[in-house]
């Protein structure tokens, strides 16, 4: 155990070299005297190849002793081989057992209800395609924090327990010893305006968490969010920093994870909508786009899921509805001068059916304003204070957003449903494994 390994992924820099590589086994086939081990190290698949005349006893009778998942050493010489998974072969010379698997592995090579493989979730994660969307998700984390390097923003983080809440409801509350009641983060941003007003641009990243009875495909109660602020920015620099961070990861996994797309067997043409400028569609245009597609809908109403795959549909690209009615967003929102029944936000709609990816307004800066719409919403001055004094000493035009990181892999990804772009989902009724 104390030779050093090879990674499969690394195998294409070892041809006709003797290597050992630690994996764990997938499938299993013998013809006669020559066996085959197919084995994956979370890295590739490797087909491993022993000849019994050509193994010592103790690896031969050790391959008929394996069963699926068994982790192992296989020590061998590395072929290059265009029919073999991952295009490489070893010529085994040893096969050591480094841990048994019973026979009576929980996910088999057959059809398995979802409510079955999220209970086994920690194997699930094991399959092919559920490695690929991991790795995808992992790519688009690395894209996030080099477009904000490149862009001098400052990365810093926000309190997870908070008594100032930034939405309307869905909150997860505990008691937090002789303070009263505190939150589960719904969101880092009233927290990132004020670092904004200390560094100019930053952003936040990290769970967020939602207790809003929801089931549907686009819904956790526990997901990750990414929230820049920036001081200066009006509603328009905001839109257009989205849109430019939105092309550069989605390009950013087209160019670097297309072995990951395709084992997701993910049409990438329907990414292709992203070079185009995103469209930018005021909010009642958009009630009367879908009120003609059928909705019922009417001004005033927050968009449905429905809705927003109807407007989309009408461009097949990127769609910012701006403008929404007042009522129907967060109090933090400015008021729109041109209509003040609206405030100057905006939701980034996904192509596909996909929904919301993206919600971000320019933030009230007036202090009376916000003052009123906090007491409006009925929630406790008290512990707004210090977000109030950012508009009392030294207000400024800020604005921001926040992405939903799965959201935006499930899209990227083409995955129906949100629960396979988190690696232990948290959602109505399912707080396990």
């Amino acid at each position: 155990m104390n030779q050093s390994s090879t990674r499969i992924a690394d195998l294409k820099h070892h041809v006709g070299a003797v290597v050992t590589v630690r994996a764990w086994v997938t499938h299993l086939r013998s013809k006669g005297k020559v066996a085959f081990v197919v084995a994956r190290d979370g890295t590739g698949i490797l087909q491993a190849v022993l000849v019994k005349s050509e193994v010592p006893e103790a690896s031969w009778n050790a391959f008929a002793e394996l069963t699926q998942e068994a982790s192992v050493a296989l020590t061998g010489e590395v072929r290059a081989d265009g029919r073999a998974p991952g295009g490489f072969e070893m010529g085994v010379q040893t096969l050591e057992v480094i841990g048994t698997s019973p026979n009576d592995y929980p996910i088999q090579p057959k059809e398995h209800g979802i409510d079955f493989l999220l209970d086994n979730r920690a194997f699930w994660l094991r399959s092919q395609r559920q490695v690929a969307i991991m790795r995808v998700r992992h790519e688009l984390e690395q894209a996030v924090h080099d477009f904000f390097y490149a862009r001098d923003f400052t990365r810093c983080d926000t309190p997870i327990l908070t008594a100032a809440i930034g939405e309307r409801a869905g909150l997860f509350s505990t008691d937090y010893f002789d303070e009263g009641t505190a939150y589960l983060a719904q969101t880092g941003q009233l927290y990132g305006e004020a670092l904004a007003a200390a560094m100019g641009r930053i952003y936040t990243f990290g769970p967020t968490f939602r207790a809003e009875k929801s089931k549907t495909r686009r819904h956790l109660t526990e997901f990750w969010m990414i929230e820049p602020e920036m001081a200066w920015y009006d509603q328009d620099d905001n839109m257009d920093l989205q849109e430019d961070f939105v092309r550069y990861l989605v390009e950013r996994v087209l160019e670097r994870r297309p072995e990951e797309l395709k084992v997701l067997e993910r049409d990438t043409s329907k990414l292709d909508c992203v070079s185009q400028p995103f469209v930018r569609l005021d909010y009642s245009d958009a009630v009367k786009l879908a009120q003609g597609k059928g909705s019922s809908i009417v001004w005033g109403d927050d968009l449905g899921a429905p809705d927003e795959a109807l407007i989309v549909d009408e461009y097949q690209r990127p769609v910012f509805v701006v403008n929404y009615p007042k009522e129907a967003k967060a109090f933090y929102m400015k008021e729109n001068p041109l209509d003040t029944r609206t405030v100057r936000c905006a939701d980034l709609l996904a192509p596909e059916g996909r929904g919301e990816i993206i919600g971000g307004s320019q933030r009230e800066d007036d202090y009376d304003k916000i003052l009123a719409r906090l007491t409006h919403e009925g929630l406790p001055v008290e512990a707004y204070g210090w977000y109030l004094d950012l508009r009392k000493y030294g207000t400024f035009t800020h604005s921001g957003f926040g992405l939903g990181l799965e959201r935006t892999v499930a899209w990227i990804c083409g995955v129906e449903h949100i629960r396979e772009v988190i690696a232990f989902p948290r959602m109505m009724g399912r707080i396990s494994p």
